[in-house]
């Protein structure tokens, strides 16, 4: 990988995958690995820091090009996969600064002028986060499934009176939708209790919705923990049977992954060139 490369003067521009410091294995360690539209990683160093980059077509990484992207499910699949990719693969071998889906300069010139402009920044960044995971905590509802629950347990109470046992399902249909969801948010209520003391930062993301989870019932919590990496387990261990007993709750940890949720300040988001 070469800093020295200049993608401008050929009709690309450079997309910025993270930011980590200079002189550790990043520089090194992804070198032959292929970014977005098949092209080769490198590295452009200003001062103490590094930006992790490859070039791509102005054509489809231009303004109206990344807004084509972002709208069209599939491209946008390829282009997340892709980066979420390099942001792991970085950040197995050094801390890493996650960049934003989509951040794209003009040239790595502006990317060298955008590392000096930022660099306290982004070093107290990079402090705070060495050593640390971030991991998720999702939070599903499915009323579906409190009915089944409900529905079983008053088939097996009534197997000699089945008009009784219908009037009863009928009756968990209309009262276990509001209270799977009543239920559903006591139990996420009790995730940050369970890890205080081991999570450091917490952030609420929006729920994921439609094609965006495969995942069976509603999403109603999706959150983000920074943990520092040996203490992982531990987390895990705390929010381990959270909502086992509650029909229609369920609880998923994810991760541990770099901390994209902690890492890039709302301002340094991508989408324009620059």
């Amino acid at each position: 990988m070469t800093a020295e490369m200049d993608p401008a003067t050929d009709g690309a521009m450079s997309y910025v995958y993270a930011v980590g410091r200079a002189g550790t294995p990043v520089e090194t360690a992804l070198a032959g690995r292929q970014g977005l539209e098949g092209t080769p990683l490198r590295t452009v160093r200003a001062g103490d820091l590094v930006a992790l980059v490859s070039s791509v077509p102005s054509a489809s990484y231009g303004a109206e090009g990344v807004q084509a992207q972002m709208e069209d499910l599939g491209r946008l699949e390829v282009l997340a996969r892709t980066h979420h990719a390099v942001v792991e693969a970085a950040y197995e071998h050094a801390t890493v600064l996650p960049m934003r889906l989509a951040t794209v300069y003009l040239g790595d010139g502006r990317v060298r002028e955008m590392l000096g402009e930022r660099e306290p920044e982004f070093s107290a960044l990079l402090a705070r986060l060495e050593g640390h995971v971030e991991l998720g905590v999702k939070v599903y509802a499915d009323p579906r499934e409190a009915v089944a629950v409900s529905s079983r347990e008053a088939e097996a109470d009534t197997t000699d009176r089945p008009g009784r046992a219908y009037l009863q399902r009928r009756r968990a249909q209309q009262q276990n939708h509001r209270a799977t969801y009543r239920a559903a948010g006591a139990v996420a209520a009790g995730v940050s209790d369970r890890v205080a003391g081991i999570a450091e930062a917490h952030v609420t993301h929006r729920p994921q919705q439609g094609e965006l989870t495969e995942a069976a019932g509603e999403n109603i919590v999706n959150d983000a923990y920074l943990v520092h990496g040996t203490r992982a387990g531990a987390f895990r261990a705390a929010l381990a049977g959270l909502g086992d007993d509650v029909p229609g709750v369920r609880v998923e940890i994810t991760g541990p992954w770099a901390p994209y949720s902690f890492a890039t300040p709302p301002e340094a988001g991508g989408g324009e060139p620059r």
